[in-house]
């Protein structure tokens, strides 16, 4: 189904079985504050590692398992099955990063991270400017030898868990003035420390502070690409993650609806079952339905990008802004069908599906956000229309 090959579906299967091995932790962690007994997570990363299914969209050249987009999104998938993001051990490493990296970078940063052993984490969003990252306020000016950062970002994803920071900023003076750098910043660094850690809807060991640069001085040979490149490394983030995002709401929609189908099936009420009353059904079916349309778009919108890897120059450069309008397109169907499976798996659970020892309770918190991170719905959708004002219907979905 879905037209999968012999090494699709076996790398399928291997990250199933490592998705299936983490759930069994899932109460724990709920009930520890997102965290899992002393090591078990390092444990969790090695065998990811080691199983090929870690930094699966970096070259095999360097040290990664070259996997297709199909393939990524198939990992990343199964992932999502987990809740408490304990899958988040299937790391990706920024793709983009090899083809500018400089010697130091690979050897301090990249190499390390698409090994499994540092992690990093991304200083992009701030106060008032979340969606739209053109907005920046943080700024980067050239002293010396070193840039200093000035500025406050916010959720910080896994900060907590990080070894490097990457950090965006606009630059102040010099010939590039007003464009933004990306730079790599070592933890700890004088002049950067957390303002405060809220809390948040779901329970992940990973945090999401608001992080400080006060004077942060940042040596320029930590400098990603050239001035003026942060923005195009960040929608080629955006982009990825976007995809990412979607396939692992398809792994959340496909538990919960096993979930609470099972549910619907055993649970006896008036001396039948649950399933056998039409409102649940229309639930479970209208659940079923719009995971095979999600999951038949986002596996689609992968194969696209394969074809595309193979383009050069303009072609290239068109299939790049085609696919930052498809990749919209299933972040925002995925995360908001996903969203809705929570809710009916809820409803169908009742009472149960209100208590933290349920996997719908937990999913209905956790999976809110993909609403939001990584572009809110609300940003997707204009950029598909822009998309499709700019190239045209055929040019998107045929």
């Amino acid at each position: 189904m879905y037209g999968l090959t012999a090494a699709d579906l076996a790398l399928q299967a291997k990250a199933r079985a490592f998705a299936d091995d983490l759930i069994p932790h899932e109460e724990y962690a709920e009930a520890h504050g997102g965290h899992l007994p002393d090591g078990m997570a390092d444990q969790h990363r090695k065998r990811a590692v080691a199983d090929g299914l870690y930094a699966t969209n970096i070259p095999v050249e360097h040290g990664g398992t070259g996997a297709t987009s199909l393939q990524q999104v198939l990992v990343q998938e199964q992932g999502g099955r987990v809740t408490n993001a304990l899958a988040w051990v299937l790391a990706t490493p920024p793709a983009w990063w090899p083809e500018v990296a400089s010697d130091l970078a690979r050897e301090r940063w990249l190499g390390p991270t698409v090994r499994g052993e540092k992690t990093e984490c991304y200083a992009i969003t701030e106060e008032h400017a979340g969606s739209d990252v053109s907005d920046l306020q943080a700024t980067a000016r050239r002293d010396g030898d070193d840039y200093v950062v000035d500025g406050e970002k916010w959720h910080v994803t896994s900060y907590n868990e990080a070894d490097y920071v990457f950090v965006q900023a606009v630059l102040v003076g010099g010939e590039n003035e007003g464009e933004h750098v990306l730079l790599v910043v070592d933890k700890p660094t004088p002049g950067m420390e957390v303002v405060r850690t809220p809390a948040y809807s779901h329970t992940f060991a990973h945090e999401h502070p608001i992080v400080r640069f006060d004077g942060v001085r940042v040596p320029a040979t930590h400098l990603v690409g050239a001035e003026g490149d942060g923005m195009r490394f960040s929608y080629e983030w955006f982009r990825f993650e976007r995809l990412m995002v979607a396939a692992r709401c398809l792994g959340a929609a496909e538990r919960l609806v096993d979930e609470m189908s099972a549910f619907a099936a055993g649970r006896i009420v008036g001396g039948e079952p649950l399933a056998s009353r039409q409102l649940v059904q229309g639930m479970l079916a209208d659940s079923l339905t719009e995971l095979f349309a999600a999951r038949s778009l986002v596996y689609e919108v992968a194969r696209g990008l394969d074809e595309a890897s193979s383009l050069a120059g303009a072609e290239a450069e068109e299939a790049r802004k085609v696919a930052h309008g498809r990749c919209s397109m299933a972040k925002l169907y995925a995360s908001e069908m996903a969203g809705r499976v929570a809710d009916r798996a809820v409803q169908v659970f009742g009472g149960r599906g209100y208590m933290r020892e349920n996997v719908a309770e937990r999913f209905s918190r956790e999976l809110r956000v993909e609403r939001i991170w990584e572009g809110a719905s609300e940003l997707q959708r204009v950029i598909v229309a822009d998309q499709l004002v700019k190239r045209g219907r055929s040019a998107l979905v045929g």
